[in-house]
């Protein structure tokens, strides 16, 4: 759909805004209002009720334009301490890992009493201005572009009150930005809901993707094969032929890898022995992509480097990754977080895998300890699989890369029409608050109002 432009326009004289509608103003934020630093204490300080408190990291992980609800809460003794809020306040974060976003910032839509923790910078509007256009119009690519130029350091960024009076936005009749903000909240939420439906869509394809492996490793490919119980809760019936055994019968060893100490693994090597971290564990197939980091020949040669034979199954032992499963086809090594299952001569490593990428919740209650899940050798050695003899594993592998294939495209398709919706998203909002398109008649003055 595309929209109508204004009739005339001026040079707005900021680089990041070129051009504004000719009725329009440009003003920096020392003109709209008041900035000042936010105070408080730490996250010791959280309720599990009270006073709504905004961190400045929840404006990079939970807040989006607005705040209309807090995630955490102080007492009202401990809501002392920190920097009260009120309706309408832009909260701008003092610090962050990137330039390209430091200052993200939310206005306050909360009516009721509320306040900010440290690294906070507050920006209280002296002058009228539609909250809910202000709260688009400061998070918009526009002013973030400015807000980046700002920012300074390199492992923490920093942006300054000082600074951010400078950054300027173009700001319309009050009216006017009544109609931008009720057009962005109606456009916002439909794509919003499409956002919201391809999202439901990935989660049930990745649900028929483990169901399809399930079955497949578990029930085999020929549904009149006599069935046997499996003695094993988890895996239920299996086909009368199969074995059923822990990794300890269906391997020749489980090994754990490690970080050579004098030859650590560099990015910058671009060719050597492939070396995995957890990281690595990012896509949906069983077959591990190149390694973000390689072991240079020093390291593999002195003997310091534990090395994976071809075909082994790595599956990550350790943290919030514990039970991503992968298999390599060449010789590769690993972290200390990582254990390698070598499978024995009639067990396929890319079966072995799959049977394994659907018993992340097995991993996790076999781990043995109660923060952090650590899958050691000996706990790997105890899960139990359902074996098929090795011609019914090759054909099982085969049917499940081409239906795991297909389900993953499906996946990727849905990926992609979200990117391409959130970027219209932010187009959107971008054209809308500089002035790029009018939206005077697209929505009427009693909605407005």
């Amino acid at each position: 759909m595309s929209f109508p432009r204004y009739p005339a326009y001026k040079d707005s004289g900021v680089e990041w805004l070129g051009e504004v509608p000719q009725h329009w103003s440009v003003m920096r934020l020392g003109q709209i209002g008041r900035l000042s630093k936010g105070n408080g204490g730490t996250k010791q300080d959280e309720t599990r009720w009270g006073v709504p408190c905004v961190r400045y990291g929840d404006l990079y992980t939970t807040h989006n334009h607005f705040i209309r609800e807090t995630r955490s809460f102080v007492s009202e003794e401990g809501a002392l301490a920190y920097t009260p809020i009120q309706y309408g306040d832009v909260l701008l974060a003092a610090s962050g890992e990137t330039l390209e976003e430091i200052g993200k910032s939310a206005v306050n839509l909360m009516q009721r009493s509320a306040c900010c923790g440290g690294d906070v910078i507050v920006l209280r509007p002296t002058v009228d201005v539609n909250p809910v256009f202000f709260g688009y119009a400061l998070d918009c690519p526009e002013a973030q572009a400015q807000k980046a130029g700002m920012g300074r350091g390199f492992t923490v960024v920093h942006i300054y009150s000082a600074q951010l009076k400078s950054l300027a936005i173009g700001i319309p009749p009050l009216l006017e930005q009544a109609a931008i903000a009720t057009f962005l909240d109606r456009e916002t939420a439909k794509i919003d809901a499409l956002v919201t439906e391809y999202r439901t869509l990935i989660e049930l394809l990745k649900e028929k993707r483990q169901a399809v492996i399930s079955h497949a490793v578990t029930k085999g490919l020929d549904p009149t094969v006599p069935m046997k119980d499996s003695g094993v809760e988890w895996l239920g019936e299996v086909p009368e032929h199969w074995r059923v055994a822990t990794i300890r019968r269906l391997s020749s060893a489980v090994k754990t890898g490690g970080t050579p100490s004098e030859y650590p693994a560099r990015e910058e090597t671009t060719e050597g022995v492939p070396w995995y971290t957890p990281g690595d564990f990012n896509g949906n197939s069983i077959r591990l992509a190149t390694a973000a980091k390689q072991l240079p020949a020093q390291a593999v040669e002195g003997g310091e480097a534990t090395l994976f034979p071809k075909g082994s199954v790595l599956v990550v032992c350790i943290g919030a990754t514990l039970g991503k499963v992968g298999f390599i086809d060449r010789v590769s090594s690993a972290n200390q977080q990582i254990n390698a299952i070598l499978p024995a001569p009639d067990i396929q490593g890319d079966f072995l895998a799959y049977s394994l990428a659907v018993k992340g919740d097995v991993m996790r209650l076999l781990s043995n300890a109660s923060t952090i899940g650590i899958m050691n050798q000996e706990k790997t050695k105890e899960i139990w699989i359902a074996a098929s003899p090795i011609k019914e594993q090759i054909a099982i592998v085969e049917v499940l890369d081409a239906k795991t294939g297909e389900l993953d495209a499906l996946v990727s398709e849905a990926e992609q029409a979200i990117s391409l919706l959130q970027e219209r998203r932010t187009a959107l909002i971008s054209a809308a608050v500089t002035g790029k398109i009018d939206v005077r008649g697209l929505v009427g003055r009693d909605e407005a109002a």
